[in-house]
């Protein structure tokens, strides 16, 4: 087909064009990998624990609603609701089908869903897939928000809110109390991605939504476990009620088979192992010693944000991609995010800062950054 080659010769000549590559950098600045979990003894030693107290331990062999389900499945789901303070949780194979899943079928024809502009692609694809109708608000910008509800709250028709409690490419939040205050005026409901506040924020790592104690306030709460959590898959935080609207609705869930025994038993032990790690403090504190060491040698480009990620706009894509080449070459893995990912003219460095990360390779990464830009 001919547009095949066309989009891609587009993508080169933009220097923009997207490969597969084995990343291997001698300091890791790039992974979502925030408190360690990935490559976490402990955690790969207690999920083996769990899985031997379950009888399957391979494949699910079906959808849930088939001959997927199993008592790890629900076990899982009701200790992730009550670390949320949650009536129930249900499980999804990622974080992309939870987004789309729930978006594309919570809402019916004639009710109105409201969307952060920077709202993550699969938020956006489940929004597409809505019978809603759909407005974009400006970036954390609530007075935008509140001039849409002003329009479109009321009449009878359901008004859902959709942002994220930690924004994927600048590390931003949005300021989730006054948009609560502002769903309880207009009779709205809010449901909020938490994939990059999971193991950052809040008590036992639960998230921004319950370090703000909001989580009456919310409909719902997207939890992923691919960062934080150092995992796979995801879950919808809500209520019963939605959990069986879910079950019922989201095909997402109904027509996929459901994850491996074993991944489900690595997610579990996950949250039993935030109850007790000290990493969640380590990470605060690198935080904060990059935001301070920033501060000291008055690098004033990095987009404000008190999560792991901390983002350096630098316009286009040639100058983005030869600034981070300039990091690796001191074996600093941190990556350019190009356009068409970010709007062009928004390039930018995306610094992902770790547990594991000592002050000494922060200050090669600083002191390098400094001298590159």
């Amino acid at each position: 087909m001919e547009h095949i080659s066309r989009k891609l010769a587009e993508r080169k000549a933009h220097n923009a064009l997207r490969r597969l590559q084995v990343r291997d950098f001698a300091v890791d600045f790039y992974s979502n990998d925030y408190i360690g979990f990935s490559a976490s003894d402990e955690l790969r030693g207690l999920s083996s624990m769990i899985l031997e107290g379950y009888k399957q331990a391979n494949g699910a062999t079906g959808s849930r609603l088939l001959s997927g389900n199993a008592p790890i499945f629900e076990d899982t789901e009701a200790y992730i609701a009550g670390a949320h303070k949650a009536e129930a949780a249900l499980l999804y194979n990622s974080g992309y089908d939870a987004n789309v899943g729930f978006f594309s079928c919570i809402l019916q024809r004639g009710d109105v869903l409201l969307y952060d502009s920077y709202s993550h692609a699969s938020i956006r694809d489940g929004i597409s897939l809505s019978q809603a109708q759909s407005y974009k608000f400006r970036h954390n910008d609530l007075d935008h928000l509140e001039a849409l509800l002003q329009k479109f709250a009321g009449g009878g028709k359901s008004v859902l809110i959709a942002t994220e409690s930690v924004f994927s490419m600048d590390g931003d939040s949005p300021d989730l109390l006054r948009m609560c205050e502002l769903a309880s005026q207009y009779g709205a409901h809010i449901a909020i991605d938490e994939a990059h506040a999971i193991g950052v924020f809040g008590e036992n790592g639960s998230g921004l939504v319950q370090a703000l104690g909001l989580e009456d306030r919310v409909l719902a709460r997207i939890v992923t476990f691919g960062k934080g959590l150092g995992a796979h898959g995801a879950a919808v935080v809500s209520t019963k009620e939605v959990k069986e609207y879910l079950v019922n609705f989201s095909r997402s869930f109904i027509y996929t088979t459901a994850m491996a025994p074993h991944a489900v038993a690595t997610i579990l032990a996950g949250y039993q192992l935030l109850r007790t790690t000290t990493a969640s403090e380590a990470l605060k504190g690198n935080i904060h010693y990059f935001k301070s060491e920033l501060e000291k040698r008055q690098l004033p480009r990095f987009i404000p944000s008190e999560s792991a990620i901390q983002a350096v706009v630098l316009s286009g894509n040639d100058y983005v991609k030869g600034v981070a080449t300039q990091l690796q070459a001191k074996g600093l893995g941190v990556l350019p995010i190009l356009s068409p990912t970010v709007p062009k003219g928004e390039e930018r460095l995306r610094v992902c800062l770790h547990s594991y990360n000592t002050m000494q390779e922060i200050d090669l990464l600083i002191d390098t950054l400094s001298k590159a830009v």
